[in-house]
């Protein structure tokens, strides 16, 4: 039997060292080996050794008194070199930081990463007291909110897999899903998708796609704001600000639609 197109098989040593990376960068503290195998279901020594290989290469810290770990700054270093090598974070930015000043809220860029999740990777915060707890680098569910309606819409996923995708995403006020894939048509129709207190209860999120050299969805733009503020200035004149800058991204970047 040919295995040409057979999937690469893990490795086992690789993917316990990634898991236990995310897990970290999951927690606010340090945690404990033990803690770390029990969670990961890693066998602990097989765990301390990964974890003092990650030490060694400064991409995890450990407290000599608690003997608890945390990640280094060497993640940073790897964090840096790889927007530096992602175009659409470069060209994104100065168009974030003037969304942003434009409209007084929060305005992200984010990269598709299958059905699985989505990395923010440049940010542009507004000057009001009210922010998302959001950075660069963090990862939320793809499906989720408005940039998950986009990508179920342009992200040519089959309803199958959006309907697996979707029952594993957690909201704050969850729409049903026949109501989240009507909107999911309504977001393929107007070219943005809206959340309106669903993610997050009393904030809305306006989004667009970014398309790829494949015409699928590869990044998203996403406005963030209080809904009362977002009603203020209106969805449709935000969504259609946000599609001409996707609209001039995915041309920059070699990218086409073709929906």
């Amino acid at each position: 039997m040919s295995t040409k197109n057979a999937p690469p098989r893990p490795v086992p040593a690789v993917t316990r060292s990634i898991a236990i990376l995310r897990f970290l960068g999951r927690n606010d503290t340090p945690v404990g080996v033990v803690a770390i195998a029990r969670e990961l279901d890693i066998i602990p020594s097989t765990c301390l050794q990964i974890l003092r290989t990650l030490v060694t290469e400064e991409l995890v810290s450990v407290d000599p008194a608690t003997k608890c770990y945390a990640l280094d700054a060497g993640m940073l270093a790897l964090v840096r070199n790889a927007l530096r090598q992602d175009r659409f974070a470069g060209l994104v930015q100065p168009e974030l930081d003037r969304l942003s000043a434009r409209f007084g809220i929060t305005a992200i860029g984010v990269r598709v990463i299958g059905l699985q999740h989505m990395n923010v990777v440049a940010i542009s915060h507004s000057d009001l007291a009210f922010r998302i707890h959001v950075d660069v680098g963090s990862r939320f569910p793809a499906l989720v909110s408005a940039t998950g309606r986009c990508l179920a819409a342009f992200g040519g996923h089959s309803d199958t897999d959006l309907k697996r995708g979707f029952k594993a995403v957690r909201w704050e006020n969850a729409p049903d899903y026949d109501a989240w894939f009507t909107e999911v048509e309504q977001t393929r129709h107007a070219g943005f998708g809206a959340d309106v207190g669903n993610y997050i209860r009393g904030v809305t999120i306006v989004a667009t796609p970014v398309f790829g050299l494949d015409g699928t969805m590869t990044y998203g733009l996403a406005m963030v704001g209080l809904s009362d503020q977002m009603r203020d200035f209106g969805h449709d004149a935000i969504g259609a600000e946000v599609q001409r800058v996707a609209a001039t991204l995915t041309e920059n970047l070699g990218g086409k639609r073709t929906d």
